[in-house]
């Protein structure tokens, strides 16, 4: 190896290196953190190691923290999220591989129209469009209510979702779509049979995308779901901001912890996956 390339795999790994420190260090923090008495916080800092594990505060964070005047955890709040993500996603996700095919090989009437407003869409701030749509819901009776959130996530879901197909459709040669017309094959047979089976890479991708922003989401929950199906991050804003007495950190620390825990597997467990899934179809040879 020349003197250059190993300067430049040095560099290559100290900057790695920097950037695994500066995003770790924050997690390390909570976890510390978390797994510590508060008399042992004051008296060791917040970098330091634990010196015996505590697994007080996460049980307390799970079922007995308080969000306001209810101290029933932050477990609540995971089940509206899984409640909210769930169907959210399959809808969304749903309608955007529908969406781009129909863009990409049927071209409906005034399709590029329909595109431009799209790509309008996917990338106008959200908070420009709540309060029409908390009038438009409340007309239809069914504001903060978990139909209500799930319809607003799939509103602001599908237009960045039928990009993604559309793009990945794109990619695809156009003689499947022809010789599966000849053999007499309708839109539904041609989308279910061949088009949907070929875009599993990019369906991962959005599944993941999807189901990441959902679940990190904040202020869709806050206004749309209502008191009753409020996600776990209103929860967790709850609880940090609930105080009676001594502010107990090890306890926001293990609730922001948990609230973290499906993102974080997500990406752990199927970064291959979404990484192939990126790169599925970028070149044609």
């Amino acid at each position: 190896m020349t003197r250059s390339a190993l300067l430049q795999r040095i560099a290559l790994y100290a900057f790695l290196l920097t950037a695994a420190a500066i995003f770790g260090l924050p997690l390390y923090v909570m976890v510390a953190t978390s797994l510590k008495s508060m008399p042992e916080l004051r008296e060791t800092g917040i970098f330091a190691l634990p010196r015996a594990l505590d697994p007080s505060a996460w049980r307390m964070a799970w079922t007995g923290a308080c969000t306001g005047l209810t101290c029933g955890g932050i477990s609540p709040g995971f089940w509206n999220s899984v409640k909210i993500v769930v169907p959210s996603v399959g809808l969304t996700v749903l309608a955007g591989a529908l969406n781009g095919y129909a863009m990409t090989f049927w071209k409906p009437p005034l399709s590029g129209l329909l595109l431009g407003l799209m790509v309008l869409g996917a990338f106008l701030p959200h908070q420009i469009f709540l309060y029409p749509l908390v009038q438009w819901l409340s007309a239809i009776g069914i504001y903060q209510t978990l139909p209500a959130i799930i319809v607003i996530h799939c509103i602001f879901g599908i237009p960045l979702m039928t990009l993604l197909f559309r793009g990945y459709y794109s990619g695809l040669p156009r003689q499947l779509f022809l010789a599966a017309q000849i053999d007499g094959a309708g839109f539904w047979r041609i989308f279910l049979c061949i088009m949907l089976p070929l875009a599993a890479p990019v369906t991962v991708v959005a599944v993941i995308l999807q189901s990441t922003a959902i679940w990190n989401d904040f202020l869709l929950g806050l206004v749309f779901a209502g008191r009753e199906n409020l996600p776990m991050t209103v929860q967790l804003n709850n609880i940090v901001n609930t105080v009676t007495g001594e502010r107990d950190y090890t306890v926001d620390m293990a609730a922001t912890v948990l609230t973290a825990l499906v993102p974080l597997a997500i990406f752990l467990l199927s970064g291959r996956w979404f990484v192939r899934g990126i790169t599925a179809g970028a070149v044609k040879g």
